[in-house]
């Protein structure tokens, strides 16, 4: 089967699931295993799996995508026989290792990272291509995290619209609760998740195949741990399977936020108003992934009865607990942080009305550079420069697409070339002993036409920060294409192509 072929079939089975999805709010789906078990599904998953560098890595049963494709019946064969053992019954979920993985900033802090079997990691795939397009239809416009041609910028961007003045005034967000669950994708309970994934699946194998997954057994340092509850980090379906279960927070604000069938933000908006007359105060969810803010229309004392009011949920309906010391309420005038950017409401000099504006916070700048100065003391000074360029320049780029939406962020990139400059003149200093800054500059960084001075070294030259120009990212509103409710393929490959950027661009951070 050529790969056209295989991905319109792909395509036009997920676009119909999604419109009977959507069409009926209450459907539930039978028949969905023999689409997973489907050859064009299976060869589909594995087109997708092996464009990953991860593919390369192995789980507990040592195999690799490059191992796989040294196979006498090659890759048709792997996949046949994963075809065979769905269809028999036989397919069993072997365990995940695990790694530990530093959270950046945190020092002596680890986040687990479970890595399936390349054989898991296929199926799960191909899970996830049935089961996407039936839960994106309900989940909520104002979500955004690991969901289709959404990415952390358009969450950003919500944020600030809500921020900012409208016809009708200045914004009337005064508070914003920023949420902070205890280790959330370890506390998502098996029982309650599975009855949400109920509401839309009856298929009896699918649901065996999901819960399976999320009992598969976790290989710790050569021992066995049965996990009770949580979704295993790592996996391809576990971040789908977070929202199924955390889209119950967007469901506790469907007052003031759109509905996902909702056309348009006006109902919402009316019952806004609404409440804005009478005196009440109003929520509005911003969510990406577990990391949500709550922004208030209300008084201080407002905003902390609904942060009560919260965890009293979160411990009743997902029987999680919320982190109420690190559950901030904040006036946004002051500022809050948020995937990673400061935003705060800020007085425009030319107008003097107050608009939100996102900024680089100053720990986030300090991270990067002890990251820098991590790669470059741990870079003996017999390889070369073009070798640390090769090192530094993925941070470098990665960091500066990532922040170039920000407010003077031209004068943070101006500052983070100056400071790396004189970091790689001090290791040249001590790879050439005592030759002088102007003989380095003369080896290492002289001018060529057309272009700026900076380190280099043959065809290698060190990326700045300042060689990208500060961005407005803008806000495209509720209805963003998924590739489903879009009216070509070209809005789904760009819708696609923006979110796996973003979100390998957030987890380079």
């Amino acid at each position: 089967m050529s790969d056209t072929v295989n991905t319109g079939f792909i395509l036009d089975m997920q676009r119909k699931l999604y419109r009977w999805s959507a069409a009926d709010p209450v459907k539930r789906f039978a028949d969905l295993f023999n689409i997973v078990c489907d050859r064009g599904t299976l060869l589909h998953a594995w087109q997708r799996l092996s464009r990953n560098k991860g593919s390369n890595t192995p789980g507990t049963d040592g195999v690799t995508r490059k191992k796989v494709e040294e196979r006498p019946d090659g890759v048709a064969g792997f996949l046949e026989d994963i075809r065979q053992d769905l269809r028999q019954g036989t397919y069993q979920p072997q365990s995940v290792r695990q790694r530990l993985i530093p959270k950046p900033g945190k020092l002596g802090k680890f986040r687990p990272l479970g890595i399936p079997t390349l054989k898991d990691r296929l199926v799960q795939m191909a899970l996830k291509l049935v089961l996407e397009p039936i839960f994106e239809a309900d989940f909520y416009p104002t979500s955004y995290g690991f969901r289709p041609g959404r990415s952390t910028h358009d969450a950003l961007a919500r944020v600030r619209h809500k921020l900012n003045p409208t016809s009708a005034g200045p914004s009337r967000t005064r508070y914003v609760i920023e949420g902070d669950i205890k280790g959330c994708f370890d506390a998502i309970d098996h029982h309650v998740l599975m009855e949400r994934v109920r509401r839309r699946v009856r298929d009896r194998k699918v649901l065996r195949l999901v819960l399976a997954f999320l009992k598969a057994d976790i290989m710790i340092e050569g021992s066995l741990r049965h996990p009770v509850t949580g979704t295993p980090q790592g996996g391809i379906i576990s971040p789908l399977l977070a929202n199924v279960y955390l889209t119950a927070i967007d469901e506790r604000y469907r007052r003031w936020v759109p509905n996902p069938r909702d056309k348009t933000r006006e109902r919402a908006q009316q019952r806004l108003q609404s409440d804005y007359k009478r005196g009440r105060p109003s929520f509005y969810v911003v969510r990406y992934a577990d990391d949500f803010v709550v922004l208030v229309q209300g008084t201080q004392q407002e905003a902390e009865q609904e942060r009560e009011a919260l965890a009293q949920f979160l411990k009743k309906e997902l029987r999680m607990e919320l982190s109420i010391e690190k559950t901030k309420i904040t006036d946004v005038r002051e500022g809050f942080d948020f995937l990673g950017y400061r935003i705060s409401q800020e007085k425009m000099p030319s107008s003097g009305r107050r608009v939100g504006m996102l900024f680089i916070p100053k720990g986030k700048s300090q991270l990067l550079r002890d990251k820098i100065k991590a790669k470059v003391r741990e870079t003996p000074t017999g390889r070369t420069l073009a070798d640390l360029i090769d090192d530094l320049n993925p941070v470098i780029t990665g960091w500066r697409n990532y922040y170039r939406y920000a407010s003077r962020a031209w004068k943070e990139f101006a500052k983070s070339d100056w400071w790396l400059y004189w970091r790689l003149k001090s290791w040249l200093g001590k790879k050439h002993g005592k030759a002088s800054g102007r003989t380095l500059r003369r080896i290492y960084a002289e001018s060529r036409a057309g272009e700026s001075s900076g380190w280099r070294m043959g065809g290698k030259k060190l990326a700045k920060f300042a060689d990208t120009k500060r961005l407005r990212y803008p806000d495209r509103g509720l209805r963003i294409p998924n590739g489903w409710n879009a009216t070509s393929d070209e809005h789904f490959r760009k819708g696609a192509d923006k979110f796996w950027e973003a979100t390998n661009t957030l987890a380079s951070l």
